[in-house]
């Protein structure tokens, strides 16, 4: 927490185990897509206008967890080292961290006042530290609000898992208090290239990762404000640009609609007049042999789209959505094979894996969360405890740094409706939160207090 003026207050910590531990003891090795995403963290914070679990006695919470903990040995395990010193998790058993907190104002309150540093309080991080043997990579914040409000933080490494990884655990917990099947069973295998080779010199994405590795990012204070989009109101803006991109989806229309407001906002370039957007997609199901929905890892694809300030005009709105959804939907699998062979160059002498840098920035990156929808229902809001589900749902991404992020994620409305998260240097957001381009689609607007 850090601030002894947080209204978030955690008053105990327990470690909690699984319910059937492994009788041996097995090492999952981290990938080199996990290690190449060692410098973030992921925070996942579910809220709820009453306790999904009634009374809140944490005895059968506690035994819910670690039933559905037995079916997860990477997150009980801990952080070890293989001979060539790459990381890898030793399935111990050790236990997740389970922290309790009390909010000193209501969820309705809190959702209007507080900003997106205050609600990382809602998962209180600890850095690895060198030696991370007895350190949990995983931890679980219940956080009680006056009134009854509750708000439940999920956060681990990026190395261990990227946002869907998060979710879904939480989705099995979940299933687990209802004594269900879990939906999408947790996948540890992660994938295997095909036997055809798959040159990095001509893949966009690996060209753009060399790239970043030259790059420095400036250090600045950075702020986070949420505003949520009506199923009525995107489906409107959709019908606009019809014309210009008759299959646009809501990604596309806000991941375009919000480059070019920061682009106007950001001012002119001096340097450089050409604008850059780094995209964040999930791989799971691009693949030819598509990966389990609930494999457990990192299956995520950078890549960069660049537009002349020409292009990046701010009426043609649907234009860039055009730009933007060709760049998306062209994605090929051979550029997911490329990036981690390109990855597995970067080893040292000895096969140890490059360090970690920044995969989120330094250029404005923008992630895509449309795969957490199924039909046309979000999975996560199905969480689904004693009759409540989530009234709405925060995705934090740690040290993201450089010009900003922005997540489309789905909405407690459903349909076509849309979260939008925007992290960028502070001024930048308070003026993006009084953007009249954005403000005339009406959006509710959360977690900004600027």
């Amino acid at each position: 927490m850090g601030d002894q003026k947080s209204r978030v207050n955690v008053h105990s910590v327990l470690t909690q185990v699984s319910s059937r531990p492994s009788a041996s003891v097995e090492t999952y090795p981290l990938t080199r897509l996990d290690h190449a995403m060692g410098h973030h963290t992921i925070h996942v914070i579910f809220y709820y206008e009453k306790s999904p679990f009634g009374s809140f006695d944490m005895d059968p919470i506690r035994v819910t967890l670690s039933e559905v903990l037995s079916s997860y040995p990477p997150v009980t395990g801990r952080l070890t080292r293989d001979d060539a010193g790459n990381w890898a998790v030793k399935c111990n058993d050790a236990g997740v961290r389970v922290l309790r907190a009390r909010v000193g104002i209501t969820l309705d309150e809190w959702l209007r006042s507080a900003d997106g540093n205050e609600e990382r309080d809602l998962t209180v991080w600890e850095d690895m530290p060198e030696v991370p043997n007895t350190w949990s990579p995983f931890r679980i914040q219940l956080n009680d609000f006056e009134g009854g409000g509750v708000a439940i933080g999920l956060s681990c490494t990026h190395m261990h898992g990227d946002l869907t990884s998060l979710i879904l655990l939480f989705k099995a917990f979940s299933e687990a208090h209802h004594g269900q099947a879990i939906t999408f069973p947790p996948f540890f295998k992660p994938p295997a290239p095909p036997d055809r080779k798959f040159s990095v010199n001509n893949s966009k994405s690996t060209s753009y990762l060399e790239a970043k590795l030259q790059k420095q990012t400036p250090s600045v204070k950075m702020s986070t404000a949420t505003f949520k989009f009506s199923d009525s109101v995107v489906k409107q803006c959709l019908s606009e640009i019809h014309d210009k991109c008759p299959d646009a989806s809501p990604f596309d229309l806000l991941a375009a609609l919000f480059w070019i407001r920061v682009v106007h906002l950001k001012g002119p370039k001096h340097d450089d007049h050409t604008h850059s957007l780094s995209l964040c997609v999930d791989f799971r199901r691009l693949l030819q042999e598509p990966l389990p929905y609930g494999y457990f890892g990192n299956a995520l694809n950078f890549s960069l789209l660049s537009l002349n300030e020409e292009e990046m005009d701010c009426s043609m709105l649907g234009r860039v959505a055009e730009l933007v959804h060709c760049h998306v939907s062209g994605l090929k699998e051979e550029e997911f094979w490329a990036t981690l062979h390109w990855l597995d160059l970067q080893k040292e002498e000895g096969g140890k894996y490059a360090p970690p840098f920044a995969m989120y920035g330094p250029e404005f990156t923008c992630v895509s969360m449309e795969h957490m929808i199924f039909g046309d229902q979000p999975v996560m809001y199905s969480m689904n405890f004693d009759s409540a589900k989530p009234v709405h749902v925060s995705c934090h991404v740690g040290n993201a740094e450089g010009e900003g992020l922005i997540l489309v994620m789905p909405s407690a409305e459903a349909g076509l409706a849309r979260t939008v998260m925007v992290t960028l240097p502070e001024e930048e957001t308070a003026k993006l939160c009084e953007d009249q381009s954005i403000l005339r689609l009406k959006p509710t607007m959360l977690l900004h207090s600027i």
